[in-house]
């Protein structure tokens, strides 16, 4: 089990593309590697930004799973009060206006998960999903009901399981095109396992997965949007909504930066009916600023779109069903080549097919980090978040 302490000092790898050389073919997890931010990284990273997201076939499965397969949530579900102990966010926090407080309560009402409020104590989750890039007009053929393949790539489709258990664990196994992703925290750290990558710690506190928030623990939304700003309303994709919006603090954006990669920013939209009480949309967008010796700044915005959907009840709680996720990532900056901007789209569907809430046998033991997450495999030369772009480290 990893403790607290020794998180500080894990060092993380970020959601690069791949040495197309090397792990090729690997569908299985075994948890062993750890070492891929050594060796031919940094050459990987660098080929990348040369490329300017100019994929082929073959990679673009890699760059589906980095980006889509784990994503994670921009704040804990944890609050820090004058350096204690980390405490749980409250499901209605005193400080929340009362427009949020508002919104929450229409939520869990609508939902009906207020009864399942301390009493459930794991969610188990089963579904499939379709990955696809897309061109620059944001085509692609999975909006479509047959699936083939896009003007940049085949879509993809896969499957995955997922476990939760209170207050902040969590495991995901997501198989996409014979690739295998597994994520988990064991509410200490987080990590992910790749077969091109091995395992490796994500940098900063411990956050929720992104996927869990998207309609499928109605508990957990409430307890993170508890904390959120009200923004008033907004109609989008025909649904009139009131807005909360959460952002990561300055100090959880330094704890994810270094001297290469600052994160500037990493906020959240959460989009809740007028009508119906639901959460219908979700929103958030990553700002990174990549720096090497030498260099001008370039910098790195990714923006990741999930329209929520087909709430149906399990157990006498609505859970979202089906959903459709867009994702664009933009480059800019001075030294690139006649001011260029780069712009990389893809896109996924997904569904659910099983949910069950207090699943029996599911231990604390599940969710411990594969042995590999340790400092010797991750040197403090590569120290980057998940979800920010890849960059050549200097030496």
């Amino acid at each position: 089990m990893v403790n607290s302490s020794s998180t500080s000092r894990l060092a993380p790898l970020s959601e690069e593309p791949i040495n197309e050389d090397h792990h090729e073919g690997s569908t299985t997890t075994h948890y062993k590697g750890g070492g891929g931010g050594n060796g031919g990284g940094g050459r990987s990273w660098k080929n990348w930004l040369k490329t300017h997201f100019s994929f082929n076939k073959k990679s673009d499965i890699k760059l589906l799973l980095s980006v889509l397969a784990c994503p994670l949530f921009p704040v804990s579900v944890f609050t820090h009060d004058n350096n204690t102990k980390p405490q749980p966010i409250n499901i209605i926090n005193e400080k929340v206006s009362s427009s949020a407080q508002y919104i929450i309560q229409h939520f869990m009402a609508a939902t009906g998960c207020r009864k399942l409020v301390g009493r459930v104590k794991n969610i188990y989750v089963t579904g499939k999903v379709t990955m696809a890039t897309t061109d620059e007009l944001g085509s692609s053929s999975i909006g479509s009901a047959s699936v083939g393949s896009s003007n940049n790539g085949l879509s993809q489709k896969g499957c995955f399981v997922m476990w939760q258990m209170e207050p902040n664990k969590w495991l995901i196994e997501l198989v996409l095109g014979g690739h295998k992703v597994v994520a988990g925290s064991d509410g200490h750290v987080a990590w992910r396992h790749t077969p091109w990558l091995g395992a490796h710690a994500a940098k900063g506190g411990v956050r929720p997965l992104r996927r869990t928030h998207q309609g499928l623990d109605p508990v957990a939304i409430s307890a993170i949007f508890s904390t959120a700003q009200y923004m008033g309303e907004k109609r989008i994709t025909g649904v009139d909504c009131f807005v909360l919006k959460l952002s990561a603090n300055q100090s959880d954006l330094a704890n994810r930066s270094d001297s290469t990669a600052e994160m500037i920013k990493h906020v959240m939209f959460g989009y809740f009916s007028q009508r119906s009480g639901l959460l219908v949309y979700l929103e958030d967008s990553y700002l990174t600023r990549i720096q090497c010796l030498g260099s001008f700044p370039t910098y790195w915005e990714t923006t990741m779109s999930t329209k929520i959907g087909d709430y149906r009840m399990v157990e006498g709680t609505m859970i979202a069903h089906t959903g459709h996720t867009r994702v664009i990532i933009t480059q800019f900056g001075d030294n690139l080549k006649s001011n260029h901007v780069s712009v990389t789209r893809m896109e996924e569907n997904w569904t659910i097919d099983d949910v069950a809430f207090d699943v029996p046998g599911l231990s604390l033991d599940c969710f411990i980090p594969p042995t590999e997450v340790v400092q010797k495999d991750f040197p403090d030369e590569i120290n980057l978040d998940w979800r920010s772009p890849p960059v050549s480290i200097e030496r």
